[in-house]
């Protein structure tokens, strides 16, 4: 449903002013004056910093997210939604709705406020003692109701020009005004005696900072919301800035703290003409609250027309506008109920805290969608004004962390109802996504700068400790899943894996389609089994050609790859003829090899891993050890134990146990030498038939193998291992360090 009014058109103006004249509102007349009486003159400065440390970074990012795409009825909430999805964006949404209706209520008892004079001169005169706003707040906003239900945005856009027109003029009649004593010295760092709290003073002020999201809300009214919204928005907030200092500047230098502290209309005896302060009060309260419940609809407008709400015709109901311009009257009826709810309990203070915490949750969730834009490097978003990834980091980082500082129980509060919120919507619309989309961005561009930051590394030769970066090609990844599981222990701590599935054939459409629809099932697969590895497909004519595409993919990682992971069924072993005519095509790159046996006994209990060690292949033990102790290192062996078997002649016997215990001891290795098994090879005994009567039991069990084995003996020295699990055969041609030195 559209809810842009294409019936009005407003340009920048309107937005310049309803964001100054909420900015240089009701807080500034009521409670600088209370706010620099506590904290003095540099602590205000302090605040006022603080405070545009959040709204500057948020007044930015929302000039840069308004240049890069249309934006719509609802202001704040559209950039929300359309750029981290409809339902974080409704949860945030509404509790800028609530924020913004509650802000009506606020600046009624605002107006309600500056008759206090009026009060002092009837009790004064009639000797009485009332003084209860509500007097003046509750049919005040009758009257707004009555205006803003029969004449729309026009009326009150309108009545703001005249507004502005007054504030200005009593701010200036204030700035030229003496101090209240001629003789008084002013003492920039005095305060009152017992001052409250600094974040206290803070969230009571805090809604002086919040009258960017005012100009923002009639982002469906106007012509050129691109335009409009970062020059009038951008403008007023460093307007705001201007007029606070100078503000707190006079203040402490034209009364005592105790005189700030005990009168709140205290601007009114600076002033050159003391009424003009009452008057500009008025003005202020009566021209932000025209914009919070000119604002507040449009949002609530915004969240019906994307269907936030459960039941369609709550949703119908709300997002209806006036025939013709589409005025919100329906949302306008709803927040008129919450501000004469909250005008009714009449404490401006408990209204302010409210509202500051809700509108910090918006802004901190502003700064967060520009800053993850920056670094999601989306092609598809170029504003035409740029802000910059520090600000948007450091008004989102501070957004959050004053919220805690401000009120811890409503700082909970509220993240626990936007969480519900949050949670009740995705529960009623779980086919929606979009946070999932800046995420991913975010996540790309972050392991690419670090994949290209690992490869120079690698380059220059930072890296000194070896880890595994395996490559695993199999055709037959549904028959059997023992070299998934095996390539899933190796990159689950360590390590990185990548498993390819090869499909033999021609590239083609109907190739390519098999090899998506393969592709998406290992990931199903991969999640089931919540694995770190990536997975991948190669269609190739021959497996000759898909290995040699294998070994010369750059690694996902930005580490080089460094091994090569094959599989084969031990009950079929013919299809193992296919490594054994590659395998030289494979060390021409000086990998590392893996080759898995699998058996139907697959890895047992997981609780027992043998690594056999012989005097004829000493070179590859560093690496089986290296490789059986990252597999020690997943979930799944947590209660396994490493026994290291070595085979050596009865006469190098005693040698051989020294130069194990040394390998353990230098290689810092949690293997006790009661695990560490020593056998003599009697004449004319195989070690084929020593591992198959030690390892019967083994749950895995680790083998090495040299080349010269491939070239004489082929696929023999893989077979004959019937009567145990899965083993592992490994080969490599350097000499693997397991510690560092």
């Amino acid at each position: 449903m559209e809810v842009s009014n294409k019936k009005i058109g407003f340009g920048t103006l309107p937005v310049y002013l309803t964001t100054v004249t909420t900015i240089l509102g009701a807080v500034l007349f009521l409670r600088f004056g209370y706010a620099a009486a506590h904290v003095g003159f540099w602590g205000l400065i302090g605040l006022i910093v603080i405070g545009h440390i959040v709204t500057v970074p948020t007044a930015m990012a929302i000039a840069e997210i308004a240049t890069n795409q249309r934006v719509e009825g609802g202001g704040a909430y559209y950039i929300i939604s359309r750029s981290f999805g409809l339902n974080i964006g409704g949860a945030v949404g509404v509790a800028l709705f609530l924020s913004q209706a509650i802000s009506v209520s606020f600046y009624v008892i605002a107006f309600a406020e500056a008759f206090n004079p009026v009060f002092d001169f009837v009790n004064q005169k009639f000797g009485t003692n009332f003084h209860d706003v509500r007097i003046i707040s509750i049919p005040v906003m009758i009257l707004l109701s009555f205006l803003i239900i029969s004449r729309g945005a026009n009326m009150g856009m309108k009545a703001l020009y005249v507004v502005a027109v007054i504030l200005f003029i009593s701010l200036f009649l204030f700035f030229i005004g003496s101090p209240i004593d001629p003789d008084y010295v002013p003492n920039l760092r005095e305060t009152v005696s017992k001052p409250d709290d600094f974040f206290y003073v803070f969230i009571i002020i805090f809604p002086a900072f919040t009258g960017l999201i005012a100009g923002l809300g009639l982002s469906g009214d106007l012509k050129n919301p691109k335009k409009s919204i970062p020059l009038g928005v951008i403008s007023a907030t460093f307007t705001g800035i201007v007029v606070y200092i100078f503000a707190a500047y006079k203040l402490t230098a034209c009364a005592s703290p105790e005189q700030l502290a005990n009168d709140q209309l205290i601007m009114s005896k600076i002033a050159v003409w003391g009424p003009i302060i009452p008057i500009g009060l008025a003005a202020a309260a009566i021209s932000s609250a025209l914009g919070s419940i000119m604002v507040a609809p449009r949002t609530l407008q915004a969240i019906g027309a994307d269907n936030i709400f459960k039941l369609p015709q709550i949703n119908k109901w709300i997002a209806r506008g006036k025939i013709g311009t589409n005025e919100p009257r329906n949302a306008s009826l709803f927040t008129i109920i919450i501000a004469f709810f909250f005008v009714s309990i009449g404490s401006i203070n408990f209204i302010a805290e409210i509202i500051s915490m809700f509108f910090i949750i918006t802004y901190g969730a502003i700064c967060a969608i520009s800053f993850l834009e920056h670094f999601a490097a989306d092609p598809a978003y170029r504003p035409s004004f740029k802000s910059k990834w520090q600000f948007s980091l450091i008004g989102a980082i501070l957004s959050f962390w004053l919220m805690f500082k401000m009120n811890l129980p409503y700082a909970i509060l509220s993240l626990v109802s936007i969480i519900s919120i949050y949670s009740l919507i995705s529960y009623y619309h779980q086919d929606r996504s979009g946070v999932a989309n800046i995420f991913q961005g975010f996540i790309f561009q972050t392991t690419r700068k670090l994949r290209i930051f690992l490869q120079k590394s690698d380059n220059k030769g930072v890296s000194s400790s070896w880890r595994p970066s395996v490559v695993c090609i199999t055709s037959d990844s549904f028959k059997r899943f023992s070299a998934f599981e095996l390539l899933k222990w190796f990159s689950y701590k360590y390590g990185f894996g990548v498993h390819i599935h090869y499909i033999k054939g021609y590239l083609s459409k109907q190739s390519n389609k098999e090899s998506k629809t393969v592709r998406e099932k290992l990931i199903k697969l991969a999640e089931a089994s919540k694995s770190n590895v990536y997975i991948d497909t190669l269609i190739s004519p021959s497996i000759t050609s898909a290995i040699a595409q294998v070994i010369q993919l750059p690694s996902v990682s930005g580490k080089e790859n460094n091994m090569i992971m094959f599989e084969f069924d031990k009950k079929e072993p013919e299809n193992i003829e296919y490594i054994i005519d590659n395998f030289q095509l494979i060390k021409s790159i000086d990998f590392d090899v893996c080759i898995l046996g699998s058996s139907s006994k697959e890895f047992g209990y997981k609780s027992e891993i043998h690594i056999w060690i012989t005097a004829k292949d000493y070179n590859n033990a560093n690496l089986m050890i290296l490789l059986g102790y990252i597999i020690l290192g997943h979930k799944d062996w947590k209660d396994a134990e490493i026994k290291i078997f070595a085979v050596y002649p009865i006469e190098g016997i005693e040698n051989a146990r020294d130069k194990m215990f040394e390998l353990i001891k230098s290689g810092h290795l949690p293997i006790s030498h009661s695990n560490i098994n020593i056998i003599s090879q009697k004449e004319n005994e195989s070690i084929q038939s020593i591992i198959c009567k030690n390892s019967e039991g083994s749950d895995l069990t680790i083998v090495g193998f040299k080349e010269e084995q491939i070239k004489k003996l082929g696929k023999e020295i893989f077979i004959g291992y019937d009567n145990i699990g899965n083993i592992l055969f490994v080969n490599t041609t350097n000499k693997m360090k397991i510690a560092k030195d």
